[in-house]
């Protein structure tokens, strides 16, 4: 154990950072490579800029370890699985290595892309590796080396972030008959080992190694295993110290576990579970000789840290390990980069916030504190008091009329009629055909929408003339559909920014930022709302957009909605309540404009929950209650109508084999279901829950510029027929179509529809 890299001890850092740009510089540059605008010097050197200038803030804001190869151009799984030469056979035609990259990620004409998902309970989507019969492990290390000698040279005291291979291999996926990832382990500890001592002889003192399924119970042997990787990782004869991080929950038996190996340094998220893992860590002798890295800032939500409890969690676990440093709970990456720019936020509300830039200055304050004394820092703790005591008496969080309508409606009852006579009495109103058309909801957002919205919020054109051009967009979608032949129409939503921002903007509650983008995949980047207090619908939200709509067609036209838990989910959500309570309030509002859009006259209303897997608990003793309040928000939601209105949701880019049942609870009449790139899997685990309602299982995958053929449609139509019977099958995409382009869409849905009517004859 001689030859491990001295390693200077650190007290203050952050387990990861964002690297999309302040202003989203990395999206529009990655975008343009993809388009053919920008070349591949010129989008490495936007790179290399934000790493440069996110590193010497992390710097400035008094940090002394600062993670590097964190930056990615697309996904930091995607960068592991290139890391340990783990990219499918069918990429490797592409001789560019980021070509190759990004069709891994986004697939082309001919190659389909790696499958996406959520990275654990967050709005974050990983690119799944897959590991195949012929898949052999072989180290690449170029881009940790490269970025790791970029960082010192411009004096960071750099540690390189690596998905561990705990986390790597049971987040893969097996292909072609192979068998379950994890039983790989023994062949890829040794790369993860040869890569220690490259790290080590490139310079790096420290090295993170990720391992977040720690705190899911994924595999019941996790902590067994760990306790075997890192005793084998840490025996490497020369490499760097070792911080092995969890974050978002509490290791529970991991911890002991990994403090029974020789890492010097383990990373425990003490803002979820918290309670739990500051007993826990009292109760691990082993940890004494170790570096604790508290992760007591939250890293995933949006609310200032109550610096003088944090300070006394902290204090009461100097005593339990050998040294305590201070972190956020985990990667920056989930919160926007900075409040600076939020010129729109009152006083208060800002007082109760920290986003990145904010929440490094809280690590840095916390770890000042530890180092010299509260009194080191009483100005931060005093005005952190303050803040405390204003949101806990501002009267916005209240809405006592809304509490007690809740109750009411919950109290009498949240059910529809039986599934069967609903289907009987939607059938007699809408008169559709079999293997029914749809899309999902968005269509393209134009330049001409972009500009559009730009224009209006700059006051360069005022309300009407915004109204205006949005109609006409609406009436062109309406036209390109009855054109393509769909059967149940859409209208767009050329108004709507985002899914869930723009209902966000129009309900008691929330705030919407002006520049707090967060990444959600490769180039795509979301701004979440802010959820601060009790929430009220103000006005209907949709009912003119959807009205307009439907009187351009003679076919139905879906009203569009949100659903609760996915307005939850794709917010930073107040944490002064439970989450059950608060679903409720936005299932309310949801709720009554369902009942509009119906007295309207709209027969078909979709509530997305696509995030409905998305907050399911990474431990199973919390997933019921969980599934619980979530299944009951959205009946809440939806229960309002008639049986003759047509209720649908839609779910997608999520593992929904743990949340099936809940899918079928949802007692939605339509469900659409992501499905292309997981090849129709879903519809065996529905069938295996008795699920009877319709399901429209996705046949073209949105993620992707590829245009799917007629015949490669119509053959997922009847591999869907195998598990569906025709009554019951809906034809639509994955996901909304806001991300293509035009002709991809156009194309796309040409042959969809084209394989519809080809498996409608046949049937």
């Amino acid at each position: 154990m001689d030859d491990i890299v001295t390693a200077t001890p650190f007290t203050a850092t952050v387990t990861g950072s964002p690297r999309i740009g302040p202003r989203r510089e990395l999206k529009r540059a990655t975008e343009g490579y993809w388009a053919g605008r920008t070349s591949r010097s010129e989008l490495e050197t936007v790179a290399a800029g934000l790493r440069r200038d996110t590193w010497a803030q992390l710097v400035a804001g008094g940090l002394d370890s600062v993670p590097v190869n964190t930056f990615s151009y697309y996904d930091q799984m995607l960068d592991t699985a290139v890391l340990l030469g783990t990219l499918p056979a069918r990429v490797h035609s592409v001789s560019d290595d980021l070509d190759r990259y990004f069709a891994a990620a986004r697939g082309t004409e001919d190659i389909a892309p790696l499958e996406m998902t959520k990275w654990f309970d967050t709005n974050y989507h990983y690119i799944v590796p897959e590991l195949g019969p012929d898949t052999t492990f072989s180290l690449h290390p170029e881009k940790v080396l490269a970025e790791l000698n970029e960082a010192l040279t411009q004096g960071v005291p750099a540690r390189p972030v690596i998905i561990g291979p705990l986390t790597f291999l049971l987040l893969s996926k097996a292909v072609g008959g192979a068998g379950a990832p994890v039983e790989r382990l023994g062949e890829l500890v040794p790369q993860y080992s040869d890569l220690l001592t490259l790290l080590a002889d490139n310079g790096a003192e420290w090295v993170q190694l990720d391992e977040p399924v720690l705190v899911t119970d994924i595999y019941a042997d996790a902590a067994a295993l760990a306790e075997k990787v890192y005793n084998t990782l840490g025996s490497v004869q020369k490499r760097p110290a070792i911080y092995v991080a969890t974050y978002f929950g509490d290791p529970g038996s991991a911890l002991p576990a990994l403090a029974r190996t020789p890492v010097e340094a383990i990373g425990v998220d003490l803002v979820r579970g918290a309670d739990a893992a500051v007993a826990q860590i009292s109760a691990v002798p082993e940890l004494a000789g170790k570096t604790l890295v508290a992760g007591i800032v939250n890293g995933r939500n949006v609310w200032r840290t109550d610096l003088e409890a944090a300070l006394g969690r902290l204090a009461s676990l100097l005593g339990s390990a050998g040294s305590v440093a201070v972190s956020t709970s985990c990667s920056t990456l989930h919160v926007p980069y900075s409040l600076e720019p939020e010129t729109d936020l009152d006083d208060a509300l800002r007082s109760w916030l920290a986003f990145g830039a904010e929440k490094v200055h809280e690590v840095a304050t916390l770890a000042r504190a530890l180092r010299d004394g509260r009194d080191a820092v009483a100005e931060e703790i005093e005005a952190s008091n303050a803040a405390v005591t204003s949101r806990r008496s501002d009267p916005r969080l209240y809405n006592n009329q809304v509490r007690a309508r809740i109750d009411s409606i919950t109290t009498s009852g949240t059910e529809r009629g039986p599934a069967a006579k609903r289907r009987e009495a939607q059938n007699a109103r809408l008169h559709l055909p079999p293997l029914p058309t749809t899309t999902i909801g968005s269509y393209p957002q134009t330049s001409a929408i972009r500009k559009a919205r730009a224009a209006f919020r700059s006051g360069e054109i005022d309300s009407s003339e915004y109204e205006r051009r949005m109609k006409q967009e609406i009436a062109d979608v309406i036209k390109l559909q009855e054109d393509l032949g769909l059967d149940v129409l859409v209208h767009g939503e050329p108004e709507r920014n985002d899914m869930v921002q723009y209902f966000a903007e129009q309900l008691d509650g929330f705030f919407a930022t002006q520049n707090g983008w967060v990444q959600s995949y490769g180039s795509r980047c979301v701004r979440p709302p802010i959820l601060y207090g009790d929430v009220a619908r103000r006005h209907p939200m949709t009912v003119d957009w959807i009205t307009y709509a439907q009187s351009l067609t003679d076919k139905p036209v879906k009203g569009m909605l949100t659903g609760p838990v996915t307005i939850l989910a794709w917010s930073f959500v107040r944490d002064d309540q439970p989450l059950a309570d608060t679903a409720n309030q936005v299932a309310l509002a949801i709720r009554d404009e369902t009942v509009d859009l119906q007295s309207a006259g709209i027969a078909v209303i979709q509530v997305d929950e696509p995030a409905l897997r998305e907050l399911l608990p990474l431990r199973n003793a919390a997933k019921q209650a969980y599934l619980d309040w979530a299944v009951g928000s959205f009946r809440l939601a939806t229960s309002g109508v008639a049986d003759s209105t047509q209720i649908h949701t839609h779910l997608c880019y999520s593992e929904f084999g743990e949340v099936i049942g809940a899918i079928a609870d949802l007692d939605a009449d339509v469900t659409s279901i992501e499905a292309a790139r997981s090849h129709m899997e879903v519809l065996d685990d529905l069938n295996s829950v008795g699920f009877a309602n319709s399901v429209g299982p996705g046949v073209y995958d949105i993620h992707s510029p590829r245009v799917p053929s007629t015949d490669e449609i119509a053959n997922s139509l009847r591999a869907a027929l195998k598990a569906v019977p025709a009554e019951r099958l809906w034809v639509n995409p994955d996901c909304g179509l806001k991300t293509r382009n035009p002709d991809e869409v156009s194309a796309s849905l040409t042959n969809l529809v084209a394989a519809t009517k080809q498996v409608r004859a046949s049937a």
